[in-house]
């Protein structure tokens, strides 16, 4: 039987909450009951004020008949049908089906530190593949980047150091060479860490600047300030950079947890940028860092991301703010206060670093010269 009861949230809570625990009960009749809880939420009228009507209604199918009820199984929430999907907190819908397919085995996550480890560029004359991170403070492109580390290192590591600060700890430039397992050769990959971006020309790091690096420009090392920016005079500073020099890719990050509050200043720094590069010859994807902060569920089990309708709606969002189409787009969920590795997590950090090294080799297709363009075709 179906027992269906329109509920409002705080009722949903504690059913969500007996759900999780295995404490809920199907009752002998048919009629669900939860005990009420407050609403919040009022209607007003001119002539008086009255409670909001029941914000979804949830149902749950009665299966003891055929089989005892898993409080990890997937029921449905609003008013879809009782397999669609599940919701343990209030926005956070697991739907049936995934909408990007991910092979969550350990056999993929072999294949895809074996196809990082091996990755050359296509170009002769460049011995890695340099990607640059940008992103506002605090957005995790320091712990990506110790994330992916810690995959190959087999331990939860903090290569690029991660502070909590306000205004961010990294402030120079600086790169890092992914070392492959032990006993390997290093990747050819190299991930590059900046200053967060800030709002406008006088917090974080400018828009001159960051053309600087992705240009060649800036030396490594430099310590960048608004009010001292890259150029010739600069200790360093690469007059004539070669393709070895520059970035071969940019990554923007954004976190899931703030996208929201982002100043409408930094949307604008975001087109800035992406115009800029884009006149460069260099392609641009994004990770959505964070995830496990806005949706339960994957935070529990991290391979439910692309199951996740609040997720789904992010990297939309996000799309929005970055100007760029979602498939660019992937999340991720990075070590922080884990000591150990996850396989799901790191098969997540993997896939992103292969959908970065896949537009890596469209910059070296696009700027290998004519006769080696003919000699590898």
């Amino acid at each position: 039987m179906i027992l269906t009861e329109t509920m409002n949230f705080g009722q949903a809570r504690q059913a969500s909450t007996a759900l999780k625990s295995g404490t809920f009960k199907f009752p002998e009749s048919n009629v669900f009951s939860v005990p009420d809880a407050p609403s919040t939420e009022k209607t007003t009228t001119a002539n008086k004020t009255e409670e909001s009507k029941p914000m979804f209604a949830f149902k749950v199918e009665n299966t003891a008949q055929r089989q005892r009820v898993n409080p990890k199984t997937t029921h449905s929430v609003g008013q879809r049908n009782a397999t669609d999907c599940f919701s343990s907190t209030l926005g956070a819908v697991l739907m049936e089906s995934p909408w990007r397919e991910m092979d969550w085995t350990a056999e993929h996550r072999k294949t895809l530190m074996e196809k990082i480890t091996s990755y050359k560029p296509s170009c002769q004359e460049v011995p890695q593949a340099r990607v640059l991170l940008l992103g506002p403070v605090g957005s995790g492109k320091s712990s990506f980047i110790s994330s992916v580390q810690s995959v190959f290192d087999g331990r939860v590591i903090n290569r690029a150091m991660v502070g909590s600060s306000s205004t961010g700890f990294t402030k120079k430039l600086q790169s890092f060479p992914i070392r492959g397992q032990k006993g390997e050769e290093p990747s050819a990959l190299v991930l590059c860490d900046v200053m967060g971006l800030g709002e406008g020309q006088t917090t974080g790091l400018t828009l001159h600047d960051t053309l600087a690096v992705v240009k060649g420009h800036a030396p490594e090392g430099h310590k960048f300030s608004p009010e001292q920016p890259v150029r010739s005079e600069t200790a360093g500073y690469m007059k004539k950079p070669s393709l070895r020099d520059k970035m071969h890719c940019v990554v923007f990050v954004v976190d899931a947890s703030k996208l929201t509050s982002y100043h409408k200043g930094l949307g604008i720094t975001f087109q800035q940028l992406r115009e800029h590069i884009s006149d460069l010859g260099v392609h641009q994807v994004a990770l959505l860092t964070h995830v496990d902060q806005v949706c339960q569920e994957t935070a529990r089990d991290v391979t439910q991301v692309y199951k996740s309708s609040a997720i789904q709606k992010l990297i939309t969002e996000a799309a929005a703010l970055l100007g760029m189409s979602p498939s660019y787009i992937v999340p991720v969920r990075n070590y922080s206060c884990e000591l150990a590795l996850e396989e799901g997590t790191d098969v997540l950090l993997l896939s992103a670093v292969d959908h970065i090294l896949q537009y890596v080799q469209l910059y070296f297709q696009d700027h290998l010269a004519p006769e080696t363009k003919f000699q590898s075709s």
